[in-house]
């Protein structure tokens, strides 16, 4: 669980700079062009973001996107950094950009301090989850991120899969230090961890995993969030209000009724004599045929 730094931390100090800045600028309504044109004279010129903010600017002359300038530049940007750009500038997804810019920003100067890899999967991981930017393919950046090694990168890929029959606090309480040292002390226990054999979570990680498993998982995020000083995701005001929908609320029922079906016929099946009406039951109901 090493320092997820690719790049030397000067460059995150300045990558937090520059989305703090252009947020902002954009807020006021200056213009993408502009707003690149002067942050480039504000930034550190030995670091590399000059070139690309040069870069930037020119493609967005050319195609509109900030995002396809990113694409562009993987040996800079991470996949996770375009896929969240590329999210709030797709013109059908109700993700906004100023929160994009906000994760980016907040991701930035997390990596510039003492960052783990447990803790940038957790927030990469929340800013897909609150923000409903799509689990395929968010995953699939997250995974190619250089920051991950190659057992986080396989359990990363894996996690699709599990989640619909599993919770992600149980999940993570599996691959954590804290789950070996409890099956450790079992007497004839053999030691074992989550879809590896080195834990990618700590004991402090697997301790709040298992206090919450059963619990909301957003509890779980906050959590860490206080614990462990975990940044905080920054919500899309739209996704947020879309939690009003009677129609959104209507559905999100539907999805965990047939989550709780799916864990039921992982568990052996489902008794359906449960859902049988007695004979007498129909006999006193409305319509009924009677003798």
């Amino acid at each position: 669980m090493s320092h997820p730094i690719f790049m030397p931390r000067e460059e995150y100090i300045e990558q937090e700079y520059f989305f703090r800045v252009y947020r902002e600028r954009l807020q006021e309504n200056v213009p993408s062009q502009d707003v690149l044109k002067t942050v480039h004279e504000e930034i550190l010129s030995t670091t590399q973001l000059p070139m690309a903010v040069d870069f930037m600017r020119a493609e967005i002359l050319h195609s509109g996107r900030t995002s396809d300038a990113m694409i562009r530049l993987p040996h800079y940007f991470t996949p996770f950094q375009c896929f969240v750009i590329a999210r709030a500038e797709d013109d059908t997804s109700r993700f906004e950009q100023m929160t994009g810019l906000q994760i980016l920003e907040r991701e930035a100067k997390y990596r510039a301090g003492n960052a783990t890899m447990a803790g940038s999967f957790v927030y990469q991981f929340e800013c897909i989850v609150r923000n409903r930017l799509g689990y395929n393919d968010g995953l699939r950046a997250m995974a190619n991120d250089p920051c991950f090694d190659e057992n986080w990168k396989k359990w990363i890929l894996d996690l699709n899969n599990k989640l619909g029959a599993n919770e992600l606090s149980a999940i993570v309480y599996r691959g954590s230090e804290h789950f070996l040292t409890r099956q450790k002390s079992r007497p004839g226990a053999e030691p074992e961890a989550e879809d590896s054999s080195v834990p990618l979570f700590g004991e402090q990680e697997g301790r709040i995993a298992r206090a919450n498993i059963g619990r909301d998982p957003m509890y779980f995020f906050a959590a860490l969030q206080r614990q462990l000083n975990y940044p905080q995701v920054p919500l899309s005001r739209k996704v947020v209000d879309d939690k009003l929908s009677p129609f959104l609320e209507s559905r999100l029922v539907r999805i965990e009724q047939r989550l709780k079906i799916v864990e039921l016929e992982q568990k052996g099946g489902i008794d359906l004599t449960k859902f049988y009406k007695k004979e007498n039951e129909i006999g006193n109901g409305n319509g009924a045929l009677e003798n």
